[in-house]
């Protein structure tokens, strides 16, 4: 399967990345420098060394809460809103593909027993109710 982008005009709201296309070796990245959340998946054979590194302080400026799902097992229907809160796209995510929700609004919903999602965003949070509104 290939990369899904939903989107409205330009703006990319989410990434669908199969399993077959996030896992298939060597360092990908799946989102632009100009997102605020930035997704790769990296795979090597055994001996391959990557040079240890640390991160400098940068300044930034975040104006959205970006999330990234992992389904390590099962699968989810996530359902993606414009930013005008209109259903426009309904994506299965199942086990080893990756979501990006860039913009917009999102939802979900468990279609399998024992499903198991990782969820990653970017901080700081600043609670629920600063941070989100109900759709």
């Amino acid at each position: 399967m290939s990369i899904v982008e939903i989107k409205e005009g330009d703006l990319v709201l989410a990434r669908h990345i199969p399993a077959d296309a996030a896992w298939n070796g060597g360092l990908k990245f799946f989102s632009h420098d100009g997102d605020f959340i930035q997704v790769g998946t990296w795979g090597y054979p055994s001996g391959t060394l990557l040079k240890a590194h640390i991160h400098n302080e940068v300044p930034r400026q975040v104006f959205w809460t970006q999330e990234v799902l992992y389904v390590r097992k099962g699968a989810i229907k996530a359902s993606v809103y414009n930013t005008e809160e209109k259903k426009v796209a309904e994506l299965v995510i199942s086990t080893g593909d990756v979501a990006i929700l860039l913009r917009g609004g999102h939802g979900y919903e468990i279609l399998e027993d024992g499903t198991e999602v990782l969820e990653v965003k970017n901080g700081p949070y600043v609670g629920a109710d600063r941070d989100r509104r109900r759709l």
